[in-house]
């Protein structure tokens, strides 16, 4: 039986774990962190009882945790090392996320910006912003604001007097702008994913919303002035992330994904839902005989249609968007189906949005996410983003803090009590 160092550091690293709990797998990864770059050492994967998750919301405690243990096993056996420091990615239809600009007007603008007024500044404007969006959630899911929890929350633009920053300390000037990205859960949710990482025994370092961390895993692409819409396709729920001049606009999530596929098919086809996931994945890797394969592609088109309805209503209900990125990029098991890319292309539905052109579709692999290297060799579909997009930002979390992130975790403490 192998033994596992448990420590922090190999080398002058850091090593952490990246869990994506998905709806069909639990993927582990292990991670080393070398400044802003990473290494994946180890890779594990166990698959998911059809009732164990529900849209990407955990259904049986127990059965997930004991997944996540084997899939945590599988990493660390062929990474050869192991990590008590985790790192967790939070789905589902009712995990919101968006991004709130507050203006914050200095009595003294001629002074410079020191700590003690940045605090100030940050602090006043993410409890408006923190209001503000759990009373909209708690409108649009029907919870109780008290059973709403902050998951994640990060600074995505700072402007002085319409001059865009990186650290506004030391900076002059009158009106100080701050965008603040915040993502909710139901406490139900989010509260499972705590009890999972207290039974596995590890140190939760951050829960993170999952089309958070992919709308952010393309780093410095455009010059850090992105404009694109993510849609990762998982087995439970289809995540949305839409991505404007860098910053995060805003996520959602609704549920329609791979398993829809699958139990329309199943039905279509009379069989089980195991022999109907087979004849899909044969279907998206064209390995069916041509009869075949024209009746899956009927039963695939009805539900596609469906799921492009959904993604076009999604992004109609982001807030603050006056045109709409013309890039997308997409990933998850079910953006392999053929179809999906098919639909994305048809004009009709781009029409009834504020596109400014006909949007380009490219698809997610992992050797985009350019802060990562994958030593396994066993990441090479866009199958594997959203894990890696997990593990992009788990750099941030183990690495140094800028002064900005190090104030709003502090403010988000006192919003967490």
């Amino acid at each position: 039986m192998a033994i596992f160092k448990k420590s922090q550091k190999i080398l002058g690293s850091k090593l952490f774990i990246a869990l994506d709990i998905g709806t069909e797998e639990i993927k582990a990864l292990i991670c080393s962190a070398e400044g802003d770059r990473g290494r994946i050492l180890g890779v594990g994967k166990h698959k998911q009882r059809l009732g164990d998750m529900s849209s990407g919301a955990v259904t049986d405690i127990g059965a997930v945790i004991n997944n996540c243990n084997e899939a945590i096993r599988k990493a660390e056996k062929m990474a050869g090392v192991s990590s008590d420091q985790l790192i967790m990615g939070i789905a589902g239809e009712l995990v919101k996320g968006s991004t709130t600009t507050i203006s914050y007007t200095r009595r003294e603008p001629d002074t410079k910006i020191d700590l003690s007024e940045l605090k100030n500044i940050v602090h006043k404007v993410q409890w408006k912003a923190f209001d503000e969006v759990r009373s909209e959630l708690a409108f649009e899911t029907g919870y109780n604001e008290i059973d709403i929890k902050l998951v994640n929350a990060a600074i995505v633009d700072v402007r002085i007097d319409g001059y865009k920053v990186s650290n506004p300390l030391g900076f002059q000037g009158k009106e100080v702008t701050i965008s603040i990205f915040n993502a909710f859960a139901p406490l139900v949710h989010y509260g499972s994913l705590q009890t999972i990482a207290a039974e596995l025994d590890l140190d939760l370092i951050a829960i993170t919303a999952g089309p958070y961390a992919l709308a952010r895993c393309l780093g410095n692409e455009d010059g850090g002035n992105l404009s694109a819409i993510f849609i990762d396709i998982g087995g439970g729920t289809t995540d949305i992330a839409v991505v404007n001049n860098g910053s995060v606009e805003g996520t959602k999530m609704f549920t329609l994904g791979g398993r829809t596929f699958t139990k329309r098919l199943a039905n279509a086809l009379s069989i089980s839902f195991e022999d109907a996931e087979k004849i899909k994945l044969a279907y998206s890797n064209e390995k069916l005989e041509k009869q075949s394969q024209r009746i899956v592609r009927e039963a695939m088109k009805s539900d596609c249609d469906v799921w492009l309805s959904g993604v076009a209503l999604t992004l109609a209900e982001i807030e603050n968007l006056d045109t709409i990125p013309s890039k997308i990029y997409l990933c998850g098991g079910g953006s392999q189906l053929p179809e999906i890319k098919e639909v994305l292309d048809s004009r009709e539905w781009i029409q009834q949005l504020p596109f400014p052109k006909k949007p380009s579709i490219t698809f997610l692999e992992p050797k985009m996410i350019s802060n990562l290297t994958d030593e396994t060799k066993l990441l090479k579909t866009p199958i594997d983003v959203p894990s890696l997009a997990l593990a992009n930002i788990g750099l941030e979390y183990v690495g140094e803090e800028q002064i900005l992130a190090k104030l709003l975790k502090k403010v988000v403490r006192l919003m967490q009590i």
